[in-house]
């Protein structure tokens, strides 16, 4: 079968859900994939941070091969020998008493959404079916009715309503509009990504999250942060509040847990807030399985082994660099952090950024839009100089024959 043929399968078939770019793949290894045709790409978006190990990296893959034919699936009915492991590994690695483990990343935030409410009425003393947990306009913790309760984006929540009562939306780095509503007493919680990804790389001013922490304990509020898409090494530190030697409350995590290999999310914090939570009130039957223990310390390790934040680091600058050199009227801002990155792009001529990621597919590189004229570049972390290097004339080549 040709391109063309896959994809008028899909989208026969399959639900219109999304709007890929006009390419099929078929195999991946480190930072580049190629598809059916043969042809190879530098992959610039790595399954929304989801790879960052790179493809099909083979320690990983061989944690989970050797796993699946051991045992998949016990359900959490009885105990495994492997999530142990993994539990005691995130816990250490990352200083909490407790970790929960899920399949996804909307999964993980909704975990984190139930245990902030348990721990308000529970600890904290609020009035049952009162609490309110204050979050950002702009954000984006995934597609679940509750989730898309508190969005900003028409895209995500219209024609989806009734939705769920008790989030309030204040404006991202807005400090004082925090304090406001940290004041009321039945505020539980405050979600917050340290660096909004999908709405287009927006990184708060320095000092954003250590005030926001501050105000949290003053107010007797949990600080939680979704760490799911700038978390594992993507922004040049593990995690993006280490930037800022922010330790939340709760930190929901996802994408790169498994470095792509497998469907794995989890929540850490401590006995106060998680066991609140009782056995029989949460769960998931692939919640914590086998398979995902064992991929995710694969994958834990392949991070911390590789250095590869210390990477993500020098590659992000490099990038940033390169693309704030380079004279193109097509862009009008670049920014991110580490390897969290996006161009915002001036419209030319009536087109858009979509229409520059199909000119990057042409020359070898894929990346996609957030949003109509910002494009997001987020390669894997294993990405050497010498690569990077030949992706950036690659995008810069494409910018100069958009026109």
């Amino acid at each position: 079968m040709e391109t063309r043929e896959y994809i008028e399968r899909e989208n026969r078939y399959g639900a219109h859900n999304y709007h890929p770019l006009p390419v099929v793949l078929e195999r991946g290894e480190g930072i580049f994939v190629w598809d059916v045709e043969g042809r190879r790409y530098f992959d610039f978006l790595a399954a929304y941070s989801a790879v960052n190990q790179g493809h099909c990296h083979p320690k990983i893959v061989k944690a989970l091969t050797d796993q699946a034919g051991k045992l998949a699936l016990t359900s959490r009915a009885f105990y495994n020998n492997t999530l142990g492991e993994w539990e005691e590994l995130m816990s250490r690695q990352f200083g909490y008493d407790k970790m929960l483990p899920m399949n996804s990343g909307a999964e993980a935030d909704e975990t984190a959404l139930k245990l902030t409410r348990k721990w308000g009425y529970k600890v904290k003393g609020i009035p049952q079916n009162e609490a309110r947990i204050v979050v950002c306009n702009g954000n984006f913790h995934g597609r679940t009715i509750t989730i898309v309760s508190m969005s900003s984006d028409p895209d995500s929540y219209s024609d989806y309503g009734p939705f769920t009562p008790g989030f309030v939306n204040i404006p991202y780095n807005d400090i004082e509009a925090l304090e406001k509503e940290l004041m009321n007493p039945n505020t539980a919680g405050f979600l917050v990504e340290p660096i909004q990804a999908e709405a287009g790389v927006y990184v708060p001013e320095h000092g954003y999250l250590n005030k926001a922490a501050a105000l949290c304990k003053k107010y007797n509020v949990l600080l939680i942060a979704d760490e799911v898409q700038t978390g594992l090494c993507r922004t040049g530190k593990m995690l993006a509040c280490d930037h800022e030697e922010v330790r939340p409350d709760i930190l929901v995590l996802g994408k790169a847990i498994s470095g792509g290999m497998f469907p794995v999310s989890c929540v850490l914090a401590d006995d106060q807030i998680m066991l609140t939570i009782k056995p029989g009130e949460h769960g998931s039957t692939y919640g914590g399985n086998p398979i995902a223990a064992k991929v995710a310390v694969a994958a834990m390790e392949v991070l911390l082994d590789e250095k590869l934040a210390e990477n993500a680091t020098r590659m992000g600058q490099l990038f940033r660099d390169e693309m704030k050199s380079f004279k193109s009227p097509l862009i009008a801002e670049v920014r991110g952090k580490g390897l969290l990155n996006a161009i915002q792009i001036n419209s030319a001529d009536g087109k858009r950024a979509w229409d520059l990621c199909l000119k990057m597919k042409e020359n070898g590189i894929l990346a996609k839009p957030t949003h109509e004229h910002t494009i997001r570049f987020t390669p894997p972390l294993i990405i050497t100089e010498t690569q990077m290097r030949e992706a950036i004339v690659l995008i810069q080549q494409s910018m100069t024959e958009f026109f």
